[in-house]
């Protein structure tokens, strides 16, 4: 199983202590503990990056490299930084159709929250339209932005427990967490076949001959 996450800070792991810290090497040892085999993930995360930069090197990726799975993390970095609606949407438009045009699953990985969003409205229009546009393309989001918001709703010190030290990007505690989630998506949405299912499969083909 070859996964690419792909994004920006919190694919990379700005906030984590060590590389095997990050999200995307944790998510790699979740599902190979989950399904017994071996699990490649990518990290392909570049730190301040936008959609507009992201989604180019998630075509060429899809173009030369297999992958069974792609993780997009998006659209932190646009809706911070001005850019336009209608624009980031017309590109996780792109995106999405990349992976479809190679066959290739994906889950979208929408914002985080924190503390000092200045622009609520705006902000969380944004996390809107990576729900509308997965739903309208059958994709699965994996909605980052509502469990961080839940940490911070059960108290400020589980969210910051979560965060790093500038209270904007995760630490290991909120990376931990975010790959034990998004494993567990990926094990209900991607069926691999288990021990019991090949033995059946051998019984049942015994019994035809």
């Amino acid at each position: 199983m070859r996964i690419l996450a792909i994004g920006s800070s919190s694919t990379q792991g700005i906030g984590a202590s060590a590389p095997d810290r990050t999200y995307p090497a944790q998510l790699q040892e979740d599902l190979a503990e989950i399904w017994h085999e071996q699990v490649t993930v990518v990290n392909a995360g570049i730190g301040g990056e936008k959609a507009s930069d992201t989604v180019q090197r998630l075509e060429t990726a899809l173009e030369s490299d297999g992958y069974d799975l792609v993780i997009w993390q998006v659209g932190t970095n646009d809706a911070v930084s001005g850019v336009a609606e209608d624009g980031f949407k017309a590109l996780l438009e792109r995106g999405v159709a990349a992976a479809k045009a190679t066959k290739t699953e994906m889950i979208l990985l929408d914002q985080q929250y924190f503390p000092t969003i200045r622009d609520l409205a705006r902000y969380e229009s944004f996390v809107q339209a990576v729900s509308r546009i997965g739903e309208e393309h059958n994709v699965p989001v994996f909605s980052r932005y509502a469990m961080m918001k839940q940490w911070a709703q059960q108290s400020e010190t589980e969210l910051r427990s979560m965060l790093s030290s500038d209270s904007f990007h995760m630490g290991d505690k909120g990376y931990e967490c975010l790959a034990d989630r998004v494993a567990e998506e990926i094990a209900s949405v991607v069926m691999r076949p288990t021990v019991a299912d090949a033995d059946r499969k051998t019984v049942a083909s015994a019994r035809r001959r």
